[in-house]
């Protein structure tokens, strides 16, 4: 059984490196773009530290009742039946994580084709190069490094940091104005969520967690806290060196506010650092996400296949090799578009959403049928969970309202709807396991 190890800082340094990993140097030029102004700007980044702890704390009830593996998997099984728990599973595997793995592989190509450009196509082949290489190292069984994880993290702080102290102190950009633009909220707030996205993961530490009913609460406002004053920091910093004009322009915007702030040098030193931080993080969705298809097929035959473990290497190798199949059509689909990630984010955000939202209403499930937890118990009941399931309402709204925005709509309209219907495409395939 786990062991309570861990302490208060312990926790918080976990939720962060979770939670801080990419998106932040890509997120901001769209998010920019969905906002009228500066004030608007940093307010949706506060907005989104607010929204991630309400689900945090939801989900950190969640984990204490079912503590056992599986995450929401679980956690849907037990509150509507298999049935739902198997459309997750494998919107997870088709749509969900090979789309992020995706999307994190077109911050990997942005950044570095800063250091080596390869054309009008170079993030997408980057990105191609990315899946395929780190598929591989997981096939040969190459363990992950937690000392190289955790140096990486390490880094990732500091650059975020010295970003943030490098923007304040640059030199003010030629004043462009920015053109005025209708500010869409719900688009923005779609980014500035997924650059806060791994919080559900921290809520699988209550178990490890020493005198959990307390310090929990602490961990998850502590952690989420630290995210957002950093988020708050770097993203003043990338306004107070580009303005709202040049953040929304950029497509690797760390590195122009680098450039702005201290010559080309330093840019290219930090475009290489986010190289290295995504490819790490595609390195975590790739494990992990193999494990949970490799669990998928264990549960149900239809997909017996992706539940074989190679004992060379002792990893799951046809999970593995499909996930890595998945990505690459998604990589191969999203170049055709202006830009890759937005397409990615495009299609998984409904189906993301989707199953967040049925996770949150989980908890009222519970609720009403078990009574209150006799672990952690979300505060403020019915509030907290009210608001993470209104936020994931309007969240599931938006990115499906995707689609009529001037901007993106006419370019990821396709792929939005090709994420629901992969989802979708889930519902008959559960009774044809069923039978099976």
């Amino acid at each position: 059984a786990p062991r309570p190890l861990l302490r208060v800082a312990d926790g918080i340094a976990l939720i962060v490196g979770m939670v801080v990993g990419a998106g932040i140097f890509k997120a901001p030029s769209i998010v920019a773009g969905s906002v009228s102004s500066p004030q608007e700007f940093m307010l949706v980044w506060f907005a989104g530290g607010v929204a991630s702890l309400c689900g945090a704390l939801v989900y950190a009830e969640l984990s204490g009742r079912f503590p056992e593996t599986g995450g929401e998997y679980r956690f849907l099984s037990r509150a509507f039946g298999p049935g739902s728990a198997f459309v997750f599973a494998w919107a997870r595997m088709t749509v969900i994580q090979t789309g992020a793995i995706a999307a994190v592989g077109f911050v990997f190509g942005d950044y570095a084709q800063q250091i080596v450009p390869l054309g009008p196509k170079g993030p997408a082949i980057y990105a191609a190069l990315g899946v395929v290489a780190l598929t591989a190292l997981n096939l040969a069984g190459t363990p992950q490094s937690k000392n190289l994880q955790n140096a990486m993290s390490a880094a990732l702080m500091i650059a975020l940091t010295a970003i943030a102290i490098a923007g304040m102190l640059a030199p003010a950009p030629a004043a462009v104005a920015a053109p005025p633009v209708e500010g869409n909220l719900g688009l923005a707030m779609i980014f500035v969520l997924l650059t806060y996205g791994g919080w559900n993961e921290a809520a699988y530490i209550a178990g490890e967690v020493q005198d959990a009913r307390r310090n929990m609460i602490r961990i998850l406002i502590g952690g989420i806290l630290a995210i957002t004053i950093l988020y708050l920091l770097v993203n003043f910093g990338y306004l107070r060196a580009l303005g709202l004009a040049g953040v929304r322009e950029s497509k690797a915007v760390a590195a122009d506010a680098m450039r702005q702030a201290t010559g080309a040098g330093a840019a290219l030193t930090l475009a290489f650092v986010v190289c290295v931080a995504a490819l790490t993080t595609m390195n975590a969705a790739i494990l992990t996400g193999a494990r949970t298809s490799y669990a998928f097929g264990r549960d149900f035959a239809l997909f017996g296949r992706l539940g074989e473990w190679r004992s060379a290497g002792s990893t799951p190798a046809n999970a593995l090799l499909l996930q890595g199949a998945l990505t690459l059509v998604l990589v191969l689909a999203a170049s055709f578009t202006p830009d890759g990630f937005s397409a990615m984010v495009a299609y998984t955000a409904p189906v993301f959403w989707t199953f967040f939202l049925l996770c949150g209403a989980a908890l009222f499930v519970f609720r009403a049928r078990d009574g209150a937890s006799a672990g952690f118990r979300a505060p403020l009941f019915p509030v907290v969970p009210l608001a993470f399931c209104a936020v994931c309402a309007y969240m599931l709204y938006s990115s499906i309202d995707y689609i009529r925005n001037p901007v993106f709509g006419p370019k990821f309209g396709d792929l939005v709807l090709a994420g629901i219907a992969i989802m979708v495409a889930g519902v008959p395939l559960y009774w044809l396991a069923r039978k099976k």
